[in-house]
């Protein structure tokens, strides 16, 4: 046990610090190039702490200067959490390496060393704390230990899901494969916008890298905000806004060049994307129904979790309060998705039962 404690905390410590060191280097330039009278050589640390419990997607809460006004930061970029998904499950798979012969149980070693890696964003998350910026620390062990757990779930000796979640996961990955090739269009049919978008915020060498890797990550977000507009239910850009294919109210966004690829003003045909989530419904149920009726109602039920899931980290705050309500509506997108999806899914039900009699 001894070994298991101090060989995983070492590999806990390496998956941190295979983020920190690059995101350190990300925030010293930032802090140099800057520049402040009031600043500190804690600000680039503080600031590289920072970026590394984002990719967490630990929201933050601020105090706006100059009259310390509240706001939050929840809507992070859901791509962010691939980085410390693949450096936690590098380190893992060493640290099994170095372990062999020395434990017994491998889900042991996992759970020991998520629970490690959660007491240590938890410290970081609480000692960063500043009076302008203090990340929701105690929601840090709960978040930290479920990608943790889920990363080391993918190294080592290998865990067989059940027919259920890998159905589920099946329909999850089309939903989010189809947004993605829809995000990809749009952005070549309106290149021009963000291009400029992109050319307006002036970025230079430095920055264009940095902001081309930010919308990259925030492509995950732009992927479910396609699916909830083709669902019917739309997104959000700010407080009080509203783009759906049957709805249009948009004020003013924030310059982030992902969001050219907007529509400018109700497109009703996209109603027929609703007729793709009935098909998702059509195939869960070819799928899974050949298992049993259980596993019909918990694959169905797993693709419901699964979307609000992908809704919750995809949506939040964006700093200000008029940027209050940023992606999609998680009740609207779930509740959506649940309908259409079940329709095609009892439907398909309904016509094979009838066909067996």
């Amino acid at each position: 046990m001894q070994r298991v404690l101090s060989v995983s905390l070492t590999h806990v410590f390496r998956a941190a610090a295979f983020l920190l060191l690059p995101f350190s280097f990300i925030a010293l330039i930032a802090w140099a190039t800057a520049g402040s009278a009031s600043g500190s050589t804690t600000d680039p640390i503080r600031g590289a702490v920072w970026i590394w419990l984002g990719a967490h997607h630990i929201p933050f809460q601020l105090a706006l200067p100059p009259t310390g006004l509240a706001g939050y930061l929840t809507y992070l970029p859901l791509g962010g959490v691939l980085l410390p998904f693949l450096a936690i499950r590098s380190a893992f798979a060493r640290a099994i390496d170095r372990l062999s012969g020395y434990f017994h149980d491998i889900n042991g070693v996992r759970i020991i060393f998520s629970v490690l890696y959660a007491l240590l964003v938890t410290v970081l998350a609480f000692i960063s704390r500043s009076t302008a910026v203090t990340p929701q620390w105690y929601l840090a062990p709960l978040i930290a230990f479920v990608i943790s757990f889920l990363a080391t779930m993918t190294a080592g000796t290998k865990v067989l899901p059940s027919k259920a979640v890998r159905v589920a996961a099946r329909i999850t990955a089309l939903i989010l494969g189809s947004g993605f090739i829809l995000v990809s269009l749009l952005i070549f049919i309106n290149l021009s916008q963000v291009r400029d978008i992109s050319i307006s915020l002036q970025p230079g060498i430095f920055g264009g890298a940095l902001l081309l890797f930010l919308n990259v990550l925030y492509l995950p977000n732009a992927t479910v905000a396609v699916a909830a507009y083709f669902s019917g239910t739309g997104l959000a850009v700010g407080a009080g806004t509203l783009i759906s294919p049957m709805w249009y109210h948009l004020g003013q966004i924030p310059a982030l060049p992902l969001l050219g690829i907007l529509p400018t003003t109700r497109q009703p045909l996209a109603l027929l994307g609703i007729l793709f989530f009935i098909g998702l419904g059509v195939l869960l149920a070819q799928w899974s129904s050949q298992y049993g009726l259980q596993t019909f109602i918990q694959s169905y039920i797993f693709t419901v979790l699964s979307c609000v899931i992908l809704a919750y980290c995809a949506s939040g705050s964006l700093i200000t309060a008029e940027m209050g309500a940023m992606g999609v509506s998680i009740w609207k997108f779930v509740l959506s998705i649940a309908i259409e999806i079940g329709i095609g899914a009892v439907a398909t039900l309904a016509i094979k039962n009838r066909s067996t009699r």
